[in-house]
């Protein structure tokens, strides 16, 4: 536990001792306040919720996730640093978690910093606060899935560019899996159940319900063994890059 707390810090603070941190948390509030007040049609719609807020996100991380988790591996690798780094008396696992951890918290603060938005809605209206942090646990929870999925990418090159676009590509995928407009698209003769199956993969299933205050326990548990697959995943990618 303490190496994984002293790389968690090591890696945070790498954050925010480059551009790197205000330039993402800069852009992340940028693009949350015009989807939200301007395709959004948050004043038109008259109503007191965030949903033009949240029903961004997902496609809003699947750019602005990719763009920090590609840098979680394949720098290390690039540098010839991740030698080292694996050379220390430190648990694979704990660098895995610790880099994963430090990126997550990074995309917690950019999420918290958009607290004007919900105080404004406070502000013109009365809102059901519960579903609001429900929505705001939620869609942490979705960044995390996504940026565990970037952790792997990365961890499979050296190459940050082919990261993000593996990361992109593969985040896209769980994205569309959830969508009315695909699922809608299966054939007449598929079987019930492929369909289901196929739906309870993608994140927008599980987002949108707990999006809408309903904290299921089976959303919450998704979420977290989607992320603890992908990180097992970067532990097994990082040990065969070793070997090789």
């Amino acid at each position: 536990m303490d190496n994984l707390g002293i790389i968690f810090k090591r890696e945070l603070l790498s954050y925010f001792a480059t551009p790197l941190a205000y330039i993402f948390i800069v852009i992340f509030l940028i693009m949350n306040g015009i989807f939200t007040f301007e395709l959004g049609g948050f004043y038109l719609r008259g109503q007191a919720d965030l949903l033009p807020f949240f029903g961004f996100h997902p496609w809003l991380y699947l750019f602005m996730v990719p763009a920090i988790a590609m840098t979680l591996w394949a720098d290390e690798r690039k540098t010839g640093t991740i030698e080292l780094l694996l050379t220390l008396p430190i648990n694979l696992r704990d660098a895995v978690l610790a880099k994963f951890l430090a990126a997550w918290v990074l995309i917690g603060i950019a999420l918290m910093l958009t607290f004007p938005i919900w105080a404004t809605v406070n502000y013109l209206g009365d809102p059901d606060n519960g579903v609001i942090l429900a929505a705001y646990l939620g869609s942490w929870f979705m960044a995390g899935g996504f940026l565990a999925i970037g952790s792997c990418m990365s961890a499979s090159t050296k190459n940050s560019v082919i990261s993000f676009i593996l990361t992109v590509s593969i985040c896209f995928l769980f994205v569309v899996m959830g969508s009315p407009i695909l699922l809608e698209a299966f054939p007449a003769w598929m079987p019930q159940f492929l369909v289901d199956a196929f739906s309870a993969m993608g994140f927008l299933t599980h987002f949108d319900s707990i999006s809408k205050g309903v904290l299921d326990i089976r959303d919450i548990l998704f979420f977290g063994v989607f992320i603890a697959a992908w990180l097992v995943a970067s532990a097994v990618v990082i040990e065969i890059k070793k070997a090789n």
